[in-house]
């Protein structure tokens, strides 16, 4: 069976089980108790489209921290892995609000990102 006609919650579970074995945690809970008027399906929808990744061929910029307690490096090398024109960067000592608290090298890789071709 191909992976995009098995049920959606089943493929849902299977991408969430990879994020958590790469060590993501659900940022879900948290978010919604800051949050509480957010449209639910913000927080239902758990589409899995890991198997279309591929499609995308263009260029797309990840940008990491390495001390990210909620999306870890590994899961941003998967990612790399799979959009086949990714472009990774780790910045040390970054956590998960890198346009916060490192503005100045996150504007100049989206700069340098949006110039290249």
């Amino acid at each position: 069976m191909p992976p995009w006609s098995r049920p959606a919650s089943i493929r849902a579970m299977r991408a969430w089980a990879c994020m958590s074995a790469l060590g993501a945690q659900d940022w879900r809970p948290d978010f919604a108790a800051a949050n509480p008027n957010l449209p639910r399906w913000f927080l239902d929808d758990r589409t899995d489209l890991t198997a279309r990744l591929a499609e995308l061929h263009v260029p797309v910029l990840l940008l990491w921290g390495d001390a990210d307690p909620i999306s870890p490096v590994r899961v941003g090398q998967r990612l790399a892995e799979l959009l086949p024109r990714a472009e990774l960067h780790v910045i040390p000592g970054g956590g998960h609000d890198l346009g916060f608290t490192h503005a100045d090298e996150v504007a100049r890789l989206i700069d340098r990102h949006l110039g290249a071709e």
